[in-house]
């Protein structure tokens, strides 16, 4: 920026120096006109009368330049701190109202500093502020993209506990009671055969979507699909009911929906099938089971095997359900004894029920 220009006429000093010019100029021109024209004696008074004058004007431009000079200071430190970043204050010793000016000035000054340094620590706070945000929108982005990834295997209920969960382990290894439900699709080998592989596929993509979500509905988390064969655990989950309670529930509904989606599909395929469920109740072991770089969350022990076992002799449209399972949900189903079977390796044989829908 130009340094601005202050001895033009329309400045307080070029102003000022023009009324000293006049003022001095028109004595002696009345001196000069005097003795010319007049004819008027030089006397000893007039030298010093016009000493005096000349002294007097000197003094009087002396004190009115020494007050331009302030001005035109103050004026320059004020247009200096628009090029100063920090506004520092304006320091002079000047006249009365030029000091006023400038203490005015330095309070504005301060004031806009302290302006300056709250919109910075504001600024440095909306900064935080965005990138919590930020942090936040992503966690909640990858919870998401996460929940539904595993909503496809576990329900809502399991999804919440396994976001919550702080450890590399989900649920630690423990010894607890759990009933297990077994469902296959009887002579699937058969059945398949007469169809294309992509009709297959896309049956047993619906028939596995549609018993998840009964399992699911129940409280029941989704182990595993074996080829055609799924493997859910009731009772790991809070429930209102018993782990063996849902589970029967769960079945008949999987039962019932297995018939009437086969209605439907004879309009299609031609074809139909049906399934045959096993439920067994007792004592497990809860735990990640696998490799450092994969684990899969299983549960584990005889009355798994008794589960799958029971599945094995369930014809199609039947639910066989252990003893303890039975003993837990009497008088809740209608469910009439089915003899007793001997499972590999135990020695006594087991007493099953059968389901009567």
């Amino acid at each position: 920026m130009a340094e601005p220009e202050y001895n033009n006429y329309d400045s307080f000093v070029g102003k000022t120096k023009v009324v000293l010019i006049l003022l001095g100029i028109f004595p002696f021109l009345m001196v000069i006109y005097l003795f010319v024209y007049e004819r008027i004696h030089l006397t000893d008074m007039m030298v010093l009368f016009a000493a005096l004058t000349c002294f007097l004007l000197l003094a009087g431009f002396s004190l009115l330049r020494k007050s331009a000079d302030q001005l035109v200071d103050l004026s320059r430190k004020t247009d200096s701190i628009l090029l100063d970043k920090n506004k520092t204050f304006i320091q002079i010793t000047a006249d009365r109202e030029l000091n006023d000016i400038a203490g005015n000035f330095n309070s504005i000054i301060q004031e806009l500093n302290e302006l300056k340094r709250d919109i910075s620590e504001q600024s440095v706070q909306l900064m935080t502020y965005s990138r919590n945000l930020t942090l936040s929108y992503k966690r909640i982005q990858e919870e998401e993209d996460l929940r539904r990834m595993l909503t496809r295997y576990v329900g809502d209920n399991l999804v919440e506990r396994l976001i919550k969960s702080k450890d590399e382990v989900f649920l630690e290894h423990e010894r607890t009671e759990a009933t297990i439900l077994f469902a296959d699709i009887r002579a699937f080998s058969t059945f398949s055969e007469r169809m294309e592989a992509e009709e297959v596929v896309t049956m047993l993509n619906r028939f596995f979507s549609t018993m998840s979500g009964i399992i699911f509905k129940y409280n029941g988390v989704l182990d595993k699909f074996v080829g055609d064969q799924i493997m859910a655990v009731f009772g790991l989950i809070p429930s209102e009911n018993k782990g063996s309670c849902d589970a029967i529930r769960a079945a008949i509904e999987m039962q019932d929906t297995i018939e009437k989606m086969m209605k439907d599909e004879n309009k299609e395929y031609k074809e139909s099938f049906d399934i045959g469920i096993g439920i067994n109740t007792g004592i497990v072991i809860v735990g990640s089971v696998g490799s450092e770089s994969r684990k899969d969350h299983t549960v584990i022990g005889d009355s798994v095997n008794i589960a799958a076992r029971l599945e094995k002799m369930a014809g199609g449209g039947e639910i066989i359900v252990g003893k303890e399972t039975h003993s837990q949900t009497k008088g809740l189903f209608r469910i009439q004894e089915e003899g007793k079977i001997y499972v590999k390796n135990k020695i006594e044989p087991v007493l099953c029920y059968k389901v009567l829908r």
